[in-house]
Formats: C-alpha cells, structure tokens, sequence
C-alpha cells in the first residue's frame, strides 16, 4: 500500500459538503462538538479504538463540553485525503452515538 493521493481543493469542497460541520482549516478538517464532557471521554476510547483499527488518527481536544477533533494524512505529508473524510464520517457517527447515552 502506498503513500494516500491527496485530493484537489475541488474534491475537498465536494467532500466538506457532504460532512456538515466541518470545516477546511489549511491542510486539516476541523470540527467542534458541544458534548458532555463524560460522554465525551467515553466518544474519544471509542474514536482511538476505531482510529487504531484503521490506522488512521484525528487529533482530538477536550474542554468542558465540547470536543475539537482535527483531521490531516500525515502519512502523506499533512494534506488532505480520502481518508480524511472517512474518518471524519466515522468520527461524527461516534459522536452521535454517545451523546445518545444517558448518564447515569
């Protein structure tokens, strides 16, 4: 397997446009959830469980109720790829998963 293609400036706006939510900053897709700080650390074991499977990791950024995750290929220089917006995809259905789970 070889290093991602990264994707033309074309196919990441394509690509953001099916993702609401997250944004282009520079060479990375961003993204801040408001979720409870509890189900939130459950949501990033969960998201780092996934990320090992595939090899393939979002920096994430906890505070008080929200979530920052943050998404580049650096296996290919920081730049985007596909990749890149499955995992945002991955990383959104997580997300929504736990901030369904009462707390308890």
């Amino acid at each position: 397997m070889g290093v991602p293609k990264p994707l033309t400036d074309e196919e990441i706006t394509a690509a953001l446009a099916a993702l609401p939510g997250w944004t282009r900053e520079g060479n990375e897709i961003t993204r801040t959830y408001e979720i409870r700080y509890h189900a939130a650390v459950a949501a990033i074991v969960t998201i780092a469980d996934r990320s090992r499977r595939i090899q393939h990791h979002a920096d994430l950024d906890l505070r008080i109720d929200r979530l920052r995750a943050a998404i580049t290929t650096h296996d290919a220089g920081h730049v985007l790829t596909r990749a890149d917006f499955d995992l945002a995809g991955r990383i959104d259905a997580i997300v929504a998963a736990h901030q369904a789970l009462p707390l308890d």
